[in-house]
């Protein structure tokens, strides 16, 4: 039988050197913005969406965005008190957890917060967001629509129909309920009709100063922290005692 095309043999050691060649590119960077810049933020993100963050970093181009790669970013600056670039940046490094992106700026911490607490913006919800609020549609003509787009809407699930070429409802229709988990067909209903309910909003989380080496958590912050290095360490117990009991 002859050898198939696609039977290649890869060499996982030139993928491995070119991923570790990334990572400490990656360190590098982190380490000279570090001794660039006064500040450094780290900040969490809801609802993301590729293109707003596009618009904050061409609003702060005198400053460096990071977002990603949070085990990278953590090796960067320093897990503990040991291993840490510079002093306290262990601190920062805590809060390298889910959706969080690192800032580099020269800024001040009130103007930082004073941007970012202003910029927020509403934009269609996705798939598994929680609905804001009721939205039940009206019976009757959909006008906006061509009826090219008829199928499409049944496809959705909407009871529609083409009546003297008009798509039109042809009764009430609940497309969610306040506090529901929206469904690809619900997510995509509200946005034909034009029901915006996600926010995208970056929140300060704590803040790091280059000349003093002080640390700082922001309101609200430091409570959550603590809490989720409480369930680490009790994770750490509980891991521990069934590594104990398999040895014994």
């Amino acid at each position: 039988m002859p050898k198939s095309k696609r039977d290649k043999k890869v060499s996982l050691t030139k993928t491995a050197k070119k991923g570790l060649e990334a990572k400490q590119n990656l360190i590098e960077e982190l380490r000279k913005c570090v001794d660039m810049y006064r500040y450094v933020f780290i900040f969490s993100v809801d609802n993301m969406r590729n293109s707003k963050l596009k618009d904050v970093r061409a609003a702060w181009k005198h400053s460096r965005f990071f977002f990603g790669k949070n085990k990278v970013m953590m090796i960067a600056l320093g897990k503990g008190p040991t291993d840490e670039y510079k002093d306290n940046l262990h601190k920062v490094s805590k809060y390298l957890r889910g959706e969080v992106g690192v800032l580099f700026t020269n800024k001040t911490k009130e103007e930082v917060q004073e941007y970012f607490n202003s910029f927020q913006e509403t934009d269609y919800a996705r798939a598994g967001n929680t609905a804001q609020m009721a939205v039940t549609l009206d019976e009757g003509p959909l006008e906006q629509f061509t009826h090219s787009m008829e199928p499409q809407l049944r496809q959705l699930g909407l009871p529609t129909a083409l009546k003297k070429g008009v798509v039109t409802l042809l009764q009430d229709y609940e497309v969610c309920k306040e506090g529901d988990t929206l469904s690809p067909e619900q997510a995509r209903i509200l946005k034909l009709f034009g029901f915006e309910m996600a926010e995208f909003k970056v929140t300060i989380k704590c803040m790091w100063n280059s000349d003093t080496g002080d640390f700082v958590t922001l309101a609200g912050e430091e409570e959550d922290n603590q809490q989720k290095d409480e369930e680490e360490e009790e994770e750490d117990d509980e891991n521990n005692t069934v590594n104990d009991a398999r040895s014994t």
